[in-house]
């Protein structure tokens, strides 16, 4: 398996960014997809994910309201939306797959087995 993550970059507080991660390697449509993000000094923690057919999501307190998470099955992306960013998102952000054929929990770093390579948003004030 395969993720290349993309489309980090330097953005002002408040502006938006579009993460996305390309999966190849395994039946993209049957695994659960994550985001994580490990800023400086800190542990890598748990953004967002969504189910193997899209149709639940889940999302870290700090990003509700802000981040959205969708996946194209058809083309085995997964996109994350970062709206209203802060400096406290600054981070290297990672896209994951799940290690379960539909799993129903995603939040934890054990669920995943396959990681991208990260990708860095800076988001300065």
């Amino acid at each position: 398996v395969q993720l290349q993550a993309s489309g980090g970059g330097l953005v002002q507080a408040g502006g938006s960014l579009r993460l996305s991660c390309a999966a190849s390697g395994r039946s993209f449509s049957s695994y659960s997809m994550g985001w994580f993000r490990q800023g400086p000094g800190k542990k890598r923690e748990f953004v967002a994910a969504i189910s193997w057919n899209g149709g639940r999501t889940w999302y870290a307190d700090s990003v509700k309201g802000r981040f959205t998470i969708s996946r194209d099955n058809i083309k085995s992306t997964v996109t994350l939306q970062m709206n209203s960013l802060k400096p406290e998102d600054t981070a290297i952000y990672y896209c994951a797959q799940g290690v379960r054929v539909r799993a129903t929990v995603v939040t934890r770093l054990e669920d995943y087995d396959y990681w991208g390579q990260g990708t860095l948003v800076t988001v300065s004030s």
